[in-house]
């Protein structure tokens, strides 16, 4: 699984690297997303559902978004 650190961005930003990101991974592969930036809540599954890619998890701690994405 990879992994894409977005933490300390601000809204476009982790959805603009979220996007690199994911060209660069195989269907089916899985990408975790760690942001802090609460748009981030909305922004990505919103993200998945334009793209198709699938939101398999989403959970939040101390303020800490974390994502894990599957390439479709």
């Amino acid at each position: 699984m990879a992994t894409l650190d977005a933490r300390g961005l601000q809204c476009p930003m982790p959805i603009v690297e979220l996007a690199k990101k994911m060209k660069e991974l195989k269907e089916g592969e899985i990408l975790e997303l760690i942001a802090d930036d609460v748009g981030a809540k909305e922004d990505v599954p919103a993200w998945c559902n334009r793209t198709g890619n699938e939101l398999v998890e989403m959970t939040e701690e101390n303020g800490i978004l974390a994502f894990k994405i599957k390439k479709k």
